[in-house]
């Protein structure tokens, strides 16, 4: 273990300081939030099926806490896009007229943009 890793240790331990629950566990919910668009007394029901009882409450302050600070981690560790890109054409239905929704994704399957 070099230094980088010991200072990093240090941040995530007071990233999540006085919180009752475990980082993992606050992790993984906000995971679960912001991955599959699911409601937080959802994610509530979950965690309570693996015997973790949470307030869907606390779910949501965590979403608001550590969700922007996850993104800009992410955005910080993306590398760019690829040089294959396909585009979708889709026909979609908005307030009763149609539209053409065009998405640009590469060829690892991330979306790099949507135009309506």
């Amino acid at each position: 273990m070099y230094l980088g890793d010991n200072v990093q240790m240090n941040i995530l331990t007071s990233l999540y300081k006085r919180h009752r629950f475990l980082s993992k566990i606050i992790q993984y919910a906000v995971w679960l939030y912001y991955r599959f668009n699911m409601s937080h007394r959802d994610i509530e029901d979950l965690l309570a099926e693996r015997g973790i009882e949470v307030s869907y409450e606390s779910i949501h302050s965590w979403c608001n806490k550590f969700g922007p600070q996850y993104a800009q981690r992410l955005k910080r560790r993306h590398q760019g896009y690829g040089d294959t890109f396909y585009i979708d054409e889709v026909f979609v239905k908005i307030q009763g007229k149609q539209q053409y929704l065009w998405r640009t994704i590469d060829q690892d399957g991330e979306v790099v943009d949507v135009f309506l």
